[in-house]
């Protein structure tokens, strides 16, 4: 089974009850396979209602956390300007999810492609099963 690093948009659709998101993360989680990153996690917290709050903290502790390390920042930091000397502004959050799929040899589960230009970790999503 790969190992994934999860975006929040996957992540959302999970707890929204997506039926694309709980088969992949199940799957993951039956091989110990599914990974969030530090910024992922910042995303979940901010943008999570009070109700929300225990289903949400069992889907984190079901998943690997990964920290942001120097390194991580350092790769996130090229990513980004290799983009903007191309004419194109990333989301630094998204920088850094890359980033950590890069130095953990990671693939990437989002829906999200167009946020992830070059990058060769992409996790395809079939658009039969995505929302």
């Amino acid at each position: 089974m790969r190992r994934v690093v999860i975006d929040s948009d996957v992540a959302i659709d999970y707890l929204r009850g997506k039926e694309y998101a709980l088969k992949l993360l199940k799957k993951l989680w039956r091989s110990d396979a599914a990974f969030l990153s530090a910024t992922t996690l910042f995303e979940l917290y901010a943008g999570m209602r009070d109700s929300e709050k225990e289903f949400t903290e069992d889907f984190i502790r079901a998943c690997n956390i990964l920290p942001i390390t120097t390194q991580i920042s350092r790769v996130a930091g090229d990513l980004y300007r290799a983009q903007r000397k191309q004419g194109e502004t990333l989301d630094a959050i998204d920088c850094i999810n890359h980033a950590v799929a890069i130095v953990h040899d990671l693939h990437l589960a989002t829906r999200n492609v167009s946020h992830y230009p070059n990058c060769d970790r992409l996790l395809e999503i079939e658009p039969s099963h995505a929302p």
